[in-house]
């Protein structure tokens, strides 16, 4: 079928809204009519080279909820109505990671970025007469997409899709951030770095654990409001401000737990996040940083004086399968704020003006919803 799809052709370039084709399903696979696209950080990445696919165009997009349309042959529990969430990291259940309990890390995330499909290496879209490469196997900013049953989660049909689509990546890898990687236990005080969408994922998470003192931190005053309104009990406009202020409140103990999730990590800034860490804390870097920075600044001698630990992450560490119909049931009972984390919804050709304001620091989450017209 043909439609309209959002493409970069190289990088530094802005998003281009063209025509695309998009196969039909095969085995395994199922035809999505995508009803909202969130707009993550992680999709300008590409733009800037941060996050390089295997090839040009690439079909952008990795959050994404809609419904069925069409189903493939061997489809295991999944039919045509369904309403989906699409997880950004595709979980078989099968492989050696899966079956040791490491569902964010399925071995099929080793294709994320190839942009060929699961079932058989082969490309689902084209654009111009040449293959297109989708963003984490999904490419959600098109109004439908094929792709893996392992990449598909049904959900209850009664959330609103704008907020659905916030659980294929942002929400679930914040919350997890906190609540899986960082273990927060309660009265421990905590601090957010960066507060964007994953960043009011993890203060929300932070909260339900019961932190004590929770510290935000961003340079963007209606930010730093926002984390209030989230349950931050502090919040400052750079690093250096929060670690004097914490030092002060907490006795000179520091955060316990520290959840790093700024728009892009850089290598230098490690050492003043582990800064704000306290003895035997952790720093969680969910931020993702350049794929070909290797560099990092830290005082080794420090982390192992202070036993501070540095821990990575992806998708919240936890099983997509199981956390994004969990958080969207605490969303259906009120206990997490998923409609005012929607800052702007856009249509597909306002994608620029979408990521504009996110790097103006406007927006907590865009959103694109797909209207009738574009399907």
């Amino acid at each position: 079928m043909k439609t309209q799809g959002a493409l970069l052709w190289e990088f530094n370039q802005p998003w281009s809204i063209e025509e695309i084709e998009i196969g039909e399903p095969r085995r395994r696979e199922v035809k999505v009519r995508m009803e909202a696209a969130g707009m993550c950080h992680s999709d300008h990445h590409l733009v800037t080279g941060g996050i390089p696919m295997a090839g040009f165009p690439v079909l952008g997009g990795h959050e994404g909820a809609g419904v069925i349309v069409e189903v493939g042959p061997e489809v295991e529990d999944l039919a045509v109505g369904d309403h989906v969430v699409l997880s950004f990291i595709p979980s078989c259940g099968k492989c050696p990671s899966c079956q040791a309990g490491l569902r964010n890390l399925c071995d099929l995330g080793a294709l994320l970025l190839a942009g060929t499909s699961v079932s058989d290496g082969s490309h689902r879209v084209t654009a111009r007469g040449k293959d297109v490469f989708p963003m984490t196997l999904l490419g959600t900013f098109a109004p439908y997409a094929v792709v893996h049953q392992s990449s598909v989660v049904k959900i209850d049909p009664t959330v609103p899709f704008e907020v659905a689509c916030l659980v294929g990546c942002g929400v679930t890898t914040g919350y997890g951030s906190a609540t899986r990687a960082a273990d927060i236990r309660p009265g421990e005080d905590v601090a957010v770095i960066g507060i964007g969408g994953l960043g009011i994922a993890a203060l929300q998470g932070a909260v339900h654990c019961g932190a004590r003192y929770i510290f935000a931190v961003d340079p963007i005053e209606w930010k730093r409001e926002q984390a209030l309104k989230f349950g931050a009990t502090h919040a400052y406009a750079t690093i250096e401000e929060a670690t004097a202020a914490c030092a002060e409140i907490t006795a000179g103990g520091m955060a316990k737990k520290v959840v790093v999730t700024v728009g892009e990590a850089h290598g230098r800034d490690i050492d003043t996040w582990l800064g704000i860490t306290a003895k035997a804390g952790t720093c969680v870097v969910t931020a993702m940083g350049n794929l070909v920075e290797n560099e990092a600044t830290l005082n080794l001698a420090m982390l192992s004086l202070l036993q501070k630990r540095l821990q990575g992450t992806i998708f919240g560490g936890g099983n997509p399968h199981y956390d994004i119909p969990q958080l969207l049931s605490m969303y259906k009972a009120g206990k997490l704020n998923l409609d005012d984390m929607v800052t702007r919804q856009y249509r597909l050709d306002q994608i620029n003006d979408g990521y504009q304001d996110m790097l103006d620091g406007k927006n907590i989450r865009g959103v694109i919803r797909f209207t009738d017209a574009d399907h």
